[in-house]
């Protein structure tokens, strides 16, 4: 017969076993803890806990640190979310929910912001790309630095290492962007992948970007940036290569209204640009030039002014030689067309087909120049 007598060991087992229990059963899910340390830091220094709304930073709790660089927050969040944690001139990004006990770990002396973080699932999935980064930022600034080193020992020699050491820095950078978008579309159910692609300048990755954005669109719902991201993508997906350019119409130049649409039948280049943007002012040469070599080609060019001061923009016009259709709503990024085309940056342009189809985008240079004489023949 078995006894029921437990030994000395197995009690030993059972009272953790309790403990444990008891302790999980007095987690609070309705709160999150943030706790860390801080190395290289000033006794007593404040610590500050931020929320991150739609890019709104707001301050939420403060602390200060203990003589051992420790600080700890227990806050709450609706849904899984950005915060940010402050001190001094440091700052470090983290993902919390509910229930999460995270711990947060850096140096105050390092310059890059390195941090470590563990205790929960978003925490790791942070961490682990952040590690991942910030290995290929150490090789981009060795080679950097290499760079600096030879050329100041070389100096008639610059030419030929920038010919030397470009495709090595191009092959790091490359890399970092496809481990970027590859962590951003392996890790979709982490708000981690929405950090990540958000990482990457709009402008250069815009079909990834919306690649991503439809594949999360079922997640996070309550997250007002990933709602906000969602809308911005869905309305980019309107002015990609392939979809019918939306109509508007402008007042021009000389104070009459056109409308896009009344271009139909024609390749026309929508050009966003202002007379304060030196890139634009630097690339308009090229633009008149391509505009007299391809006008007698059924191509034409409406420019649309992001100025608001219209004696500037008129005198741009005429100084450049810009002699074709302009208009503008003298709003700056505030323009209702410039946002129905989600331009961002400046010069920005799109090539329409005579369907008004937009089949190419943001092309400068002899890039223009190749796609318009393959196009117009």
């Amino acid at each position: 017969m078995k006894s029921i007598i437990a030994s000395p060991m197995k009690k030993i087992l059972i009272l953790l076993t309790m403990v444990s229990i008891a302790f999980m059963a007095c987690k609070d899910k309705s709160k999150f803890v943030i706790s860390g340390k801080f190395e290289n830091a000033t006794p007593k220094s404040q610590v500050y806990l931020y929320t991150i709304d739609n890019a709104n930073e707001k301050a939420a709790d403060s602390t200060v640190l203990s003589d051992k660089g420790e600080f700890q927050f227990t806050s709450s969040t609706a849904e899984v979310d950005f915060f940010k944690i402050k001190i001094d001139k440091n700052e470090y990004v983290l993902i919390a929910k509910n229930g999460d006990a995270i711990r947060l770990e850096a140096d105050l002396a390092d310059k890059s912001m390195a941090y470590k973080l563990s205790g929960a699932a978003e925490a790791d999935k942070l961490e682990e790309l952040n590690k991942t980064k910030n290995q290929f930022l150490a090789k981009q600034a060795a080679l950097e630095a290499q760079f600096e080193q030879n050329v100041a020992s070389q100096p008639q020699n610059r030419d030929a290492v920038i010919s030397q050491m470009k495709p090595e820095l191009i092959r790091v950078n490359d890399s970092l962007i496809n481990y970027i978008l590859k962590f951003a579309m392996d890790n979709t159910s982490s708000l981690a992948s929405f950090y990540a692609i958000n990482s990457l300048n709009p402008g250069d990755y815009e079909t990834e970007m919306i690649t991503y954005a439809d594949k999360i669109k079922n997640n996070f719902n309550q997250n007002a940036a990933v709602t906000s991201f969602l809308v911005r993508m869905t309305k980019l997906k309107s002015v990609q290569v392939g979809q019918v350019a939306p109509d508007f119409t402008m007042n021009t130049i000389d104070s009459k209204s056109i409308k896009l649409s009344s271009l139909r039948g024609k390749y026309v280049m929508l050009d966003f640009w202002a007379s304060w943007c030196q890139p634009c002012r630097q690339e308009n040469p090229n633009v008149v030039k391509m505009y007299h070599k391809y006008k007698d080609k059924n191509f034409t060019i409406l420019s649309v002014s992001l100025d608001k001061d219209a004696v500037a923009w008129k005198q741009a016009v005429i100084a450049d030689g810009l002699t074709w259709t302009h208009a503008s709503e003298l709003r700056d990024f505030e323009s209702p067309t410039v946002r129905l085309y989600q331009v961002e940056a400046i010069p920005a342009s799109f090539i329409l087909d005579p369907n008004g189809k937009i089949i190419a985008k943001n092309l400068r240079g002899i890039d223009l120049d190749a796609f318009l004489g393959k196009t117009l023949r």
